[in-house]
C-alpha cells in the first residue's frame, strides 16, 4: 500500500495509487487491557491513573497526560458526538473507543511495547461509527484555549460517517504517517500522522471487551 499525504488540489494526481485500509487498529500499552478511556473515570481513581501515566515518562511513554489533557479530551468528545449525530450518527457511548485507520507506525511509536487490536472495518456499523481527519483533538479545535497550536484546514472541525471515507480519501489522500517521526514536544505543533476512526457502540467489539481477542 502506497501511503501519501496529499492535500487540497493534489489529491486527485495520487488518488489512483491509493489504497484505503480496510482494517481499523486501537493501540493499548502492553500490560494494559485494550478499549480503556480516561473520560470514564474521575475523582481519585482518575487522579491514580494520571499519577501512574506521568511515571512512565520516565520509562518511554512519549504521550503527555494530565487535567489538562483531560479537559481538552471531553470538551472534544462532546462536540465530536454532537458533530456525529448532526451528521446522522446514532452514538449509543458518551465517549467512544478510538481507532487508527490501518496502522500507524507513528502511534505505536509514543510507547515501548505498544500493543495494536485490528479490527475489520466491515464489522463497524455506519451509524456508530465516525472518523475524523486527522485525530480528534487536532479536528475539533479546542488545542488554542490549552495553549496548543491551530492550523485550520477545510477537513477539520467534521465528524464524518464511516461511510464517507472513499470521498474523503480521495478529496484529501491519505496523511503521511511515519514510524521515527521526533516526538519530542510534538503536541506543541501541528501534526497529521492518521485518521481517526470513532466507535460509538460496545456491540461491535464485544469479542475483545471480553478479553477473546488478541493482540499484536
Amino acid at each position: 500500500m502506497r501511503v501519501v499525504r496529499c492535500h487540497g488540489n493534489n489529491s486527485a494526481e495520487y488518488s489512483q495509487h491509493m489504497v484505503i485500509p480496510d482494517f481499523v487498529t486501537h493501540y493499548h500499552l502492553a500490560d494494559k487491557a485494550p478499549f480503556q478511556n480516561l473520560s470514564t473515570l474521575d475523582g481519585p481513581q482518575l487522579e491514580r491513573v494520571l499519577a501512574e501515566l506521568q511515571q512512565r515518562r520516565s520509562t518511554g511513554l512519549k504521550r503527555v497526560f494530565g487535567p489538562k489533557y483531560v479537559a481538552l479530551r471531553r470538551l472534544t468528545e462532546r462536540r465530536l458526538r454532537d458533530l456525529f449525530i448532526e451528521a446522522g450518527g446514532k452514538p449509543e457511548l458518551q465517549a467512544p473507543h478510538y481507532f487508527c485507520l490501518g496502522e500507524s507506525p507513528w502511534f505505536r511509536g509514543l510507547a515501548p511495547d505498544m500493543r495494536g487490536v485490528a479490527v475489520p472495518l466491515s464489522t463497524l456499523p455506519d451509524e456508530v461509527t465516525s472518523f475524523t481527519y486527522p485525530d480528534s483533538i487536532v479536528s475539533m479545535g479546542f488545542g488554542a484555549q490549552f495553549g496548543l497550536p491551530d492550523a485550520p484546514r477545510p477537513y477539520h472541525g467534521r465528524a464524518f460517517r464511516i461511510a464517507d471515507l472513499p470521498n474523503i480519501v480521495r478529496e484529501f489522500g491519505l496523511p503521511g504517517d511515519a514510524a521515527g517521526t521526533e516526538y519530542e514536544d510534538y503536541w506543541r505543533r501541528p501534526f497529521e500522522e492518521f485518521i481517526e476512526v470513532q466507535v460509538w457502540s460496545d456491540g461491535p467489539l464485544g469479542t475483545y471487551l471480553a478479553g477473546t481477542g488478541t493482540s499484536a
